[in-house]
Formats: C-alpha cells, structure tokens, sequence
C-alpha cells in the first residue's frame, strides 16, 4: 500500500490516466471510464476501481468530469503545486533527461544539474550551469527540491544518494544500475533499462516467434 492509502499499482497507473485525459479533444468535457480503459487497453472494473480510491465518482450514462478527474489525479500525486528537480550525473542520460520538455507540462521544474567532472562543471545546458554536487545543501535550501534523479555510474550512486538524503530529499529516481540503501522514510525507485531489456528478451524467445 502506497502512502496515503493507495495501493501501488493504483498509483502507477494514475500518470498512465493523466496523459490519457490529456490527449482529449479540448471541449470534451466528460469521459467515461469505458473510454478510458479502451485507450489504455485494460478493463473498465479496473479504472472505476482505481478512481474510487480518489473519491472519484463518475455519473451514471455521463462518467467523469475531466477537469474534476484532471484535478483529483494531480492532487493524489502531489504535482498540484510546483515540484522542484534536481539531476545528478550529466553523462549522456543525464543531458537528455536535462533536455527533456515534458516536466514543465505538469509543474515539475528542473532547478539543478550537477556533476563532478571538472570538464562538466561550469558548462551550460540550456539556462542552467552544472554545479557539483557539494553545492547541493545550498541549491536545496534555496529551492526546495522534491525529487533527485540519480544518472551516474553505478559506482558512484550510493554515495550520490547518501547526499541527497543528507540535505533532505525524500524522493529519489536512479538509473544507476544498481541496488541503493535507503532510509525507510525516502522513496526510492529505479528505472534498470538492461533489465527490463533482458524481461523482454525472455518474451521474445518464449513466443514462437523468430528473433
């Protein structure tokens, strides 16, 4: 069970509902959950039931109001309000994610990038200077940060997260591949695209079809 009494795969389906509402036409006003689940290809039981944990209720013959579900989905995931980001790591995956457009669509605003490579600090990325990561404490007590994302070599991640945790995120993305130790108060969730590549491998070898 997630905080705030919504189980976890409930909360890992909201942004999937978000980014549906998103791409309605502009003057829909309603949506029901049939139209929903269709878009997403999952059931409609499963959307109704999803949503209930919102305090959702759509009307009978009409479904949801989408501004309304817009609002209720945005509040459960605490994005109503500004959220401040932080990445640490400016490799490859660290500048694409720097380059990303879509925080800003629902109020994620990047407010640090960091490295420790000499050749990388002072470097510009779009407005914004990479700093190292021993100016973290400072940035963070001015902006507020959220969320950390972690984009360096396995190597040295741990201590990445020790760092944050220090100067008190409580919400950390890593894409180092490797198994981080937290506090049981932080959040910490990992994106390991090898693995997931390796997930995907099995199904193409177990599904009769050539690779």
């Amino acid at each position: 069970m997630a905080r705030g009494g919504i189980p976890d795969r409930t909360v890992s389906r909201l942004p999937w509902y978000l980014r549906c509402l998103d791409q309605l036409p502009p003057r829909q006003q309603t949506v029901s959950s049939e139209e929903i689940a269709t878009a997403l290809n999952i059931k409609a039981a499963q959307v109704r039931k999803d949503l209930w944990y919102l305090d959702c209720e759509g009307r009978r013959g009409v479904g949801y109001e989408v501004s309304s579900l817009v609002s209720h989905i945005t509040d459960a995931l605490g994005i109503n309000a500004p959220v401040a980001i932080v990445i640490v790591g400016m490799g490859n995956l660290g500048m694409a994610l720097a380059h990303y457009q879509g925080f800003a669509n629902r109020g994620l605003t990047l407010t640090g990038l960091y490295d420790t490579d000499p050749h990388k600090i002072g470097t510009r990325v779009g407005e914004m200077t990479v700093r190292h990561p021993d100016d973290l404490a400072e940035d963070v007590g001015e902006s507020g940060v959220s969320i950390g994302i972690i984009a360096t070599p396995a190597p040295a991640a741990q201590r990445v997260v020790d760092l944050l945790v220090a100067v008190g995120v409580t919400s950390i993305l890593n894409f180092a591949p490797v198994m981080l130790r937290v506090p049981d108060e932080v959040t910490l969730r990992r994106v390991d695209v090898a693995t997931e590549l390796l997930i995907l491998g099995f199904h193409q070898s177990n599904s009769g079809r050539p690779g």
